[in-house]
Formats: C-alpha cells, structure tokens, sequence
C-alpha cells in the first residue's frame, strides 16, 4: 500500500526539518512512501521535486512583501491546487505560517477528507492567542517543538499537539565542551560572546549600544576575551559597524565557528531569539537584549502576552535571564548585568543551575524529534484509513 505524503516548506530551517522527516519516513515505510510538495534543497536531496523553488518566498521588508503579493497569492493558490490534484494520506505544513496556514485553510475548504499536520507551532502563546482556536477547524495535529506548546495549545483552544522535540536536540554535542574546551571557558580572560542578531535590521538597531556597553565595560576593568560569532552574508555589514566599535572583537564566520565559540564561551552578550536557547543549551550564561523600530516596538508591547522574549526563560519556565528591552536598553545598565554574569555571582550562578534542568524538559538523549514526528504522522494516517 503506497502512503502518499505531501509537505510543504518555504524556508531553510523547514526544509532542515523536512528533509530529517522524509528520512526517517522512508527507513520506516520503504518503498511504499511517495512524496510531493515544496521545499528546498536539503528536502530535494531525500527524493521531493519541489512545486517551485522557495527561494521565490525570499522576502524580506513590508515594501517588497507588499510589491510582490499577486505572485504570492498566486504560489498559494498553486500550492493548493498541487494538493488537491495529489490527494495525499497527510499534507504536511511546516513553519512558515503566512504561507502555509493559508495552504491549508484554503485545503480543508475544499477537502476536508485530508488530514493536515502543522510542523512547528505558530507562536500563540506569545501573540495573536486566538490563532490556536481558529487553527482546530482546520488542522489535526500541531508537532511542537518547544515543550510547553502542547500545555498552551490546550489552554487555547487549539488543535491536539504534541512535543517531538526541538531539532538542537539532535545537535546537542556541537554545542557542550569536551575536556580542553571546558578548560578555556574556565580560565582568564573569560571569553565573552557578542551576538548582535542574525538579520541586517537587528544589527543595525544594536551594534551602536552594543559597542558602547563593551567599551564601558572594559573602562571599569573587566577583563575578557572577545568573539563576535556571525554568518557570511551578516560579514560586510558586521564590519562596517565594527570601524566604530572603541573595543574590537575577533569575528568568526560560519555555523561550526560559531558553535566552537559556545563551546568555550564563559559568558554571553545576545540580542533575544532562539539563540538564547542555543547558549543556554551550552551552558553558556547570558544577558540579552533587544531594540527595535519605534512601529515595531509598538506592535510588540500591544500584542506580545508572553511572560518574557526570551525563548530560554520560557522553555527553562522562570526568568532566570536578564532582559534588557527598548528604553532599559542602555549601556549602564547591559555592562552592570554583564559584570555580574562574568563573574561568579547569584545571577549566574542561578542560571547554570536553571540551564542545567533543560534535559529533562527537553527530553534530550530520550528522543529524537524526527522519530517523535513519524509517529504522530503515522499515527494520522492510519486513523484516516481505519
């Protein structure tokens, strides 16, 4: 009996979580597996031709979202009919929720006879709540990969969702220090670990405070060594910014680099996101920080309900990393923080032992978030054929 699957991934990290499930679906049903849909290359590589190349979804900025629409609206209206014409046992959406919820909506519309399973909950339990509820007329199941998703989804309204784990879990030893690695993050100078952001925008609203917190902490004798972890194309602008950077950084350039920093970092200086989860999955205690645009600070302090905007308090359940938002944003205030997490205080000491309980809300080295997924997949479509 061939299971018909189709997925749909409009961006690098879904296409990363689409091609580890294909895998793990084709060990498990061989043969009788057949996949359709979109993605990227990683997903191209485990046997799917994609609709149309994703890289057409590269969008970045209200201007260009808004220039480009008709031919957005017109890959949802394609992507739709693609699974319509497939008929497929489960269609498959994975993050990307602009795209994909809409896929989907307009799927079920039509044929509500085809499970769907939503890959990587939208963030309900930090904004617009009252997606979760609408969410249940038209998606099965929610694979969540943080933790206390299932828990919120329940409390909202949603669909049944379950945690399969996030895919750092996977990733777990390129983060954590062996012998000699552990030794430098023990000794002096301590090195320190700036993360400005992973897009353009961020870097251009943080380098400016970032640099003078460094500047005022090196001015109070504070001793430490400094790396600046980025990707290839963040390198230009990176080092523009840094001409005006009173104290500078060793930069180091691509995703291994950046992980071989974590894995002697004594301490680090990040602007708020899933690298806070990264870090405190290393071990590696924190301040954070975040600035942004005066319509999209706005926006954030009207909608945003969650207890905080960092990803590591929400997983770890307290708020053991200190956040500096907006106007707190200040060099005095981010170098007085730093100083207490690069030595060895109450604050830090609280957040290593805070890090130290992720395994077990995580489940690492008791799952693999692939596997988890199959089963919740293989699960709705023998429902849908019994």
């Amino acid at each position: 009996m061939t299971h018909k699957i189709h997925l749909i991934a409009t961006e690098e990290s879904g296409d990363r979580l689409g091609s580890a499930l294909m895998r793990e679906l084709k060990q498990r049903l061989g043969d009788d597996v057949v996949f359709s849909g979109v993605g990227g290359s990683s997903m191209a590589r485990e046997g799917l031709q994609s609709l149309f190349p994703i890289e057409q979804l590269s969008i970045i900025g209200l201007a260009a979202v808004v220039k480009k629409l008709p031919s957005i609206l017109k890959l949802i209206a394609q992507a739709t009919d693609d699974v319509l014409r497939t008929r497929p046992d489960v269609l498959l959406i994975i993050d990307s929720p602009d795209f994909t919820q809409r896929v989907a909506k307009r799927v079920h519309k039509r044929d509500a006879s085809i499970p769907i399973v939503n890959y990587v909950s939208p963030t309900v339990w930090a904004w617009r709540p009252g997606r979760a509820k609408a969410m249940r007329a038209y998606v099965d199941h929610v694979l969540a990969l943080l933790p206390f998703e299932p828990e919120a989804h329940q409390r909202l309204g949603g669909p049944p969702c379950t945690y399969v784990g996030h895919p750092l879990i996977e990733q777990i030893d390129t983060l954590r220090p062996n012998a000699d690695e552990q030794i430098r993050r023990c000794s002096k100078p301590p090195v320190l670990l700036v993360l400005p952001g992973s897009r353009r925008s961020e870097i251009r609203h943080h380098m400016e405070t970032f640099g003078a917190t460094l500047d005022l902490l090196r001015k109070r004798g504070v001793g430490f060594d400094l790396i600046l972890p980025t990707m290839p194309h963040l390198v230009e602008g990176i080092t523009e910014a840094l001409k005006r950077w009173p104290v500078q950084p060793r930069v180091v350039v691509g995703e291994a680099e950046k992980r071989a920093a974590f894995r002697i970092a004594h301490a680090a200086f990040a602007k708020s996101g899933t690298v806070t989860l990264e870090l405190a999955l290393a071990g590696v205690p924190m301040v954070t920080a975040y600035q942004a645009g005066k319509i999209e600070a706005r926006i954030i302090r009207r909608f945003v309900t969650a207890s905080s905007v960092i990803l590591a308090n929400l997983v770890i359940g307290e708020n053991v990393i200190p956040e500096f938002i907006q106007e707190d944003c200040t060099p005095e205030k981010l170098a007085a923080s730093l100083q207490d997490v690069l030595a060895e205080t109450p604050m830090r000491r609280r957040q290593v032992e805070a890090m130290a309980k992720l395994d077990d809300i995580m489940g690492i080295g008791s799952m693999s978030p692939s596997k988890a997924a199959a089963d919740v997949i293989a699960g709705v479509i023998g429902q849908k054929r019994h």
